[in-house]
């Protein structure tokens, strides 16, 4: 019994090895053989799926679709660029910026981290009140957030520059200084979701009154896993500061919001597995697009530019999903556990396990 007891639990671990292996080698791969501009799409990716990984730890887990999470995204991105850009820039450009914010100029890795919990901290606050509604009441909760942090940010121009955009970034924002932040979301959403909240937290989704009735305290599960999503979103806020080199308000709105929940629609809401393939399959399909929209000349054959294509065919494929797999292209599951072939079969006889 001990035995097969401790090869299913190896097996769990199957699925998040797999997948930063497969993330690792991709990017060896990448780094080795790309050109930059593919690099550039690789950084992006990674970062976006910090944004999806980040937010499948609450939706995934609690089945509560969030719009709002692109808003942690740009508090995370202002809270890292008040501690990075140097003083004098700051006193240019941000002149209402209370003293120890304008004097301060921290290292890019302090930055991001301090992004974090700003955004862990933004989200505790607002989670109060949002962890308690259900459905699309939460839903249009969680969306009416994104919409005061953008009305926030786009108007107080003396702290945050309005609607204009934000110089003066540090470029950090690699492929070797974003890889270990993916990696730590990929492990935290998988231990999260094999430990007793995130079972807690499932099991609420499932069937809320069983869960109530099993003394589950569904409004605190649903502001952990709030709570600890913000962090690696915010995170992702200050990376995508530093890749781009400037911030706007503009950048955390609707336009980030739609793309990474459809990445995390496609893959599916329901697997960690599902976030990961969910931005892949977006990336490679919206890079062939965007290509599409320039025309190509074949000799022979020319094709004109297409503007919208890329919005269109996104648009077109999560149609698509929905229809015919409305639990994702992963169907909500996760990896096979290779080590299922390894499971011995059950013999007959009272001492066949031991």
């Amino acid at each position: 019994m001990r035995f097969t007891t401790s090869l299913r639990t190896a097996s769990t671990w199957w699925t998040p090895l797999l997948m930063l292996c497969l993330l690792l080698i991709g990017t060896i791969a990448i780094v080795a053989i790309c050109p930059p501009g593919t690099q550039r799409v690789a950084i992006e990716a990674l970062i976006k799926l910090l944004v999806v990984v980040g937010s499948y730890i609450f939706i995934g887990n609690s089945g509560v679709l969030s719009f709002g999470h692109v808003s942690f995204m740009g508090v995370g991105a202002y809270v890292a660029a008040w501690l990075v850009i140097s003083p004098d820039t700051k006193e240019l450009m941000l002149p209402g910026l209370p003293g120890f914010l304008m004097q301060a100029h921290w290292p890019p890795a302090a930055g991001a981290l301090a992004a974090g919990v700003a955004a862990s901290a933004f989200a505790f606050i607002v989670g109060l009140p949002l962890a308690r509604l259900n459905g699309i009441s939460a839903s249009i909760g969680s969306f009416a957030v994104l919409a005061v942090v953008n009305a926030v940010l786009s108007n107080w121009t003396s702290v945050t520059g309005g609607q204009g955009s934000l110089y003066g970034l540090p470029s950090y924002a690699g492929l070797w200084t974003i890889l270990p932040w993916a990696l730590a979301a990929l492990c935290v959403a998988w231990i999260y979701q094999q430990s007793r909240f995130g079972l807690r937290l499932r099991g609420a989704r499932e069937d809320e009154v069983a869960a109530k009735s099993s003394g589950v305290d569904i409004w605190r599960e649903r502001l952990i896993a709030f709570v600890i999503s913000a962090f690696f979103v915010g995170v992702a806020g200050a990376f995508y500061g530093y890749f781009l080199g400037v911030i706007a308000a503009r950048a955390f709105y609707l336009q980030m919001t739609f793309i990474t929940i459809t990445m995390l629609v496609v893959g599916g809401l329901n697997s960690l597995w599902g976030a990961v393939l969910g931005v892949l399959t977006i990336t490679i399909l919206g890079e062939v697009l965007r290509h599409a929209e320039r025309g190509a000349d074949l000799g022979l054959l020319s094709f004109g530019a297409h503007p919208g294509l890329q919005e269109l065919g996104l648009a077109a494929l999560m149609l698509i999903i929905l229809i015919f797999r409305p639990r994702g292209l992963t169907g909500g599951r996760e990896i096979p556990a290779i080590t299922a072939l390894w499971r011995p079969k059950k013999l007959s006889g009272s001492g066949s396990e031991q």
